[in-house]
């Protein structure tokens, strides 16, 4: 399917639909603390962003929800739509976000998301070298953030043994980690000081 065919679906159709190198992959919509938890991190990340763009102005943040990120500098036939991301500031309103723009990418997980989806969806977002990816794995008997992983993009892989070579040259390390058992929330340094309490990521 081209970018041209889905403009032409319905847009409740449409929305749940992203492409992967022109084929359609459809959008599981989870529960309604998925859409909770998401705008939760979105508006903390936002506070942070925002704070980060006052103190160094010459770096220009946005965070926003659900947005396409086109995987390659030009065309529209691959792209993914993250529940929450950052991306720099871009030069005209409603411009295409690319990877190339995008430095935060997160997926908030519920208890259906099948792992071997986001297995594939994370080794997508690090084969277009976005620098950080976030994973949100919602509690299965609470309606609660059970933890928060950060991982980093690796762009060299680690020695191998003679006659094994990687299947992807980019990926993702776990960088944080956080529950709520971590009192002083989520604090992370990258791409500006991010300092998110739990009291304000509960339902």
């Amino acid at each position: 399917m081209t970018w041209e065919e889905l403009g032409r679906l319905p847009e409740e159709i449409a929305e749940q639909i992203e492409l992967w190198d022109g084929r359609v992959v459809w959008l599981r919509r989870g529960p309604s603390e998925h859409q909770t938890f998401t705008n939760l991190l979105w508006s903390g990340l936002r506070k942070c962003a925002r704070d980060a763009s006052i103190h160094q102005p010459e770096n220009c943040w946005r965070a926003t929800t659900e947005t396409n990120v086109f995987l390659h500098p030009t065309g529209k036939s691959d792209f993914l739509t993250p529940d929450f991301l950052v991306h720099r500031c871009l030069e005209s309103p409603y411009q295409d976000v690319r990877a190339t723009d995008a430095s935060v990418v997160g997926e908030v997980l519920s208890p259906s998301n099948k792992q071997s989806d986001m297995d594939a969806k994370r080794g997508r977002y690090a084969s277009a070298g976005i620098p950080w990816y976030w994973e949100v794995t919602l509690a299965a008997e609470t309606s609660a953030i059970a933890m928060v992983r950060v991982f980093g993009l690796e762009t060299e892989p680690g020695p191998l043994p003679d006659g094994v070579h990687p299947l992807r040259t980019t990926n993702y390390l776990i960088t944080g980690e956080w529950t709520p058992a971590d009192s002083a929330g989520i604090a992370f340094d990258f791409p500006f000081p991010i300092h998110i309490p739990w009291t304000e990521l509960e339902f």
